[in-house]
């Protein structure tokens, strides 16, 4: 049975390249387009890990991270920040909103692969 990944990003050209990308990898894919997209979609779905964007419309990827993480049901569920925030610092703030990897666009398919694999082997 392939694994459910919920993608969370505001950018249609993104999401299509995650589409290719997962979907050639024998992932299934499901999308949210917001913060408050993806607290429904995580409820409706449970996908087996999340690839969040933080500069989200509506409720941006740290506080959809938290809200996420702080429900026991979907605390288990790896959340992976994919974002072209890449200052000092960023990455601590996601992880500190509860996130499990860090990913910074522009990123190497094969790499953002290998992350998944990490936590989806």
């Amino acid at each position: 049975m392939s694994k459910l990944i919920l993608v969370v990003e505001d950018q249609q050209d993104n999401r299509q390249i995650l589409r290719d990308l997962l979907g050639s990898a024998g992932y299934e894919m499901v999308e949210a387009w917001d913060g408050e997209a993806a607290l429904v979609a995580v409820k409706a779905q449970r996908p087996d890990l999340i690839l969040m964007d933080i500069q989200l419309p509506l409720l941006d990827g740290y506080e959809a991270t938290r809200r996420i993480k702080a429900d026991p049901a979907f605390k288990s569920i790896p959340i992976i920040v994919v974002t072209s925030y890449a200052l000092s610092g960023d990455e601590a703030k996601a992880r500190a909103a509860g996130c499990d990897a860090y990913v910074t666009k522009p990123y190497s398919p094969r790499q953002l692969l290998a992350k998944i694999r990490e936590f989806l082997p």
